[in-house]
């Protein structure tokens, strides 16, 4: 008992440690002096709660996604007429395994945050989002979405995208190593960070991603 004990309080506090680190890593703001434009090209940012997306235009700034993105890669493929798509990064296990909420487990959290090789993309053919409580929006300059696309063109990985949880969205293959400190949010917050947006320079949890949004 008294080595059980120990190794729960070691495990509460790394968890405590975790916690207070991600907090910190996402109160201390990169690209403290950016400002967005009066005009540009509009993406939200979307928190479930535990996960972050970024939901950007299929065609804007000279970047078309629908080549990559396209319909034929979805159950139904109508959904793909939607001008938008909400993308994440994340561990295949995680993702894939883990439709709703109910189906998590605690072995698929702690797999997942150990490490794995074996991520990707999540895409879904989505209308524009409504601004609200966990949806922001962030306007970009035509270079600083740019910025943005080429983030995520390079975290997709070759390979065939396979259907997702229902009719509008699809799994590809992604690079990159899902850990404790390369989290979707954090993936998330890097994105933004790369095209100059005023973020948290580690953003491993979900609701800090918006704080300087």
């Amino acid at each position: 008992m008294r080595q059980v004990r120990r190794l729960s309080f070691v495990l509460l506090v790394v968890l405590a440690s975790y916690l207070v680190a991600g907090l910190v890593g996402a109160a201390w703001a990169v690209n403290r002096d950016w400002r967005p434009p009066e005009q540009g090209v509009t993406i939200w940012v979307e928190d479930n709660g535990i996960h972050t997306d970024l939901v950007i235009p299929k065609h804007a700034a000279g970047v078309d996604w629908r080549p990559v993105f396209a319909g034929t890669a979805l159950r139904e493929p109508g959904y793909a007429r939607f001008a938008h798509v909400a993308v994440g990064w994340g561990e295949r296990g995680f993702f894939v395994g883990t439709p709703t909420w109910w189906d998590l487990r605690p072995g698929t959290v702690f797999a997942a945050a150990l490490g794995s090789d074996d991520t990707v993309l999540h895409v879904e053919h989505v209308a524009q989002p409504v601004v609200g409580e966990r949806v922001r929006a962030v306007v970009l300059t035509p270079a600083q979405y740019r910025a943005l696309a080429r983030v995520v063109r390079a975290s997709l990985a070759a390979g065939d995208p396979v259907r997702g949880y229902a009719g509008h969205d699809a799994f590809y293959p992604a690079h990159g190593r899902y850990d404790a400190l390369n989290t979707c949010n954090a993936w998330t917050g890097r994105a933004l960070a790369r095209a100059g947006v005023r973020v948290g320079r580690w953003t491993p949890f979900s609701a800090p991603v918006s704080w300087w949004l």
